[in-house]
């Protein structure tokens, strides 16, 4: 995150805060520079795309769309987390792709896609002892890997009729995603997309975890910029050709989340409280955004 007295992001030499440092709540337009690609990878180490990069990214983004609808259908009452894991696993092999969360990271993540169930924030991990039952709530969080190209979405399921907490938080969510999404075109800064989300969520009752955040992906799994979902300082404008997730976790109760000793991947929320998410891939384009995802609530 860049702070008040950090050199500024368009490279000019001064202070973030005598240069681009937002006032009045408006920020100053981005520089119209042809180095503005160099510019950004340097300092930010945000990877603006190539037209023959977005076209790759769009495609895998299609795939684990595809791949992450046709999973949520099978999260019904009865179904274990390990068949829907599996059966992810077969689409990504069908379609000649590589699940991006196999393996990845520290410890490896031993399964392919992400099943975190009511008050699992995110992470969570299949195995054949979790069997989906009326009134839960899934997160189903798919990354794909098609050709070299990274797509990265989750939605959530409700396992028949819910609790009206549940339902609540859940709706929460996917709001929080589609209204910070709304706001996106080039010169906005990173830091709206947490304000969206912040007001709404705090608004209607819920909280934000800030312990994790989007991100750049497309080229990697994992890019530049941190995109917060929750209040934030990060100045950094949006220019063509960046591609990020935004994934809102809201969760019911407090925000802390509390990641599990063992596995050392499954976050849940400190209260117990239920927990829901949706995710989709961004492109930022000339008049505005395109999403990348193109799964339909």
């Amino acid at each position: 995150m860049i702070g008040r007295n950090d050199a500024c992001w368009c490279g000019s030499g001064k202070k973030w805060k005598k240069c681009h440092f937002p006032q009045e709540g408006k920020p100053k337009p981005a520089p119209t520079t042809k180095n503005l690609k160099s510019l950004y990878e340097k300092n930010y180490d945000i990877l603006l795309k190539t037209p023959e990069q977005i076209a790759g990214i769009r495609r895998a983004c299609h795939l684990s769309s595809d791949i992450l609808m046709e999973t949520c259908k099978r999260a019904v009452a009865g179904v274990t987390t390990q068949e829907l894991n599996d059966f992810a696993h077969k689409l990504h092999l069908d379609a000649g792709a590589i699940p991006a969360a196999l393996h990845y990271g520290e410890p490896p993540f031993p399964k392919s896609i992400c099943l975190s169930l009511n008050e699992v924030i995110c992470h969570g991990i299949a195995d054949t002892k979790t069997v989906l039952k009326e009134g839960d709530i899934l997160n189903i969080d798919v990354a794909s890997i098609l050709d070299g190209y990274y797509g990265d979405c989750s939605m959530m399921v409700c396992v028949g009729a819910v609790s009206p907490e549940k339902q609540r938080v859940v709706d929460v969510a996917y709001e929080c995603l589609m209204r910070s999404i709304a706001i996106l075109k080039p010169g906005v800064l990173v830091s709206a997309v947490g304000e969206a989300i912040e007001s709404y969520a705090t608004g209607h009752g819920c909280s934000v975890v800030h312990q994790f955040v989007g991100h750049g992906v497309g080229v990697y799994f994992h890019e530049g910029p941190q995109v917060p979902h929750c209040y934030n300082e990060v100045g950094i404008p949006l220019v063509p050709g960046m591609t990020f997730t935004i994934e809102p976790m809201i969760n019911a109760g407090v925000r802390e989340g509390v990641i599990d000793s063992k596995d050392k991947w499954t976050a849940r929320t400190k209260d117990g409280k239920p927990s829901a998410q949706w995710e989709h891939t961004i492109l930022i384009t000339e008049e505005g955004h395109e999403i990348l995802t193109s799964w339909k609530r």
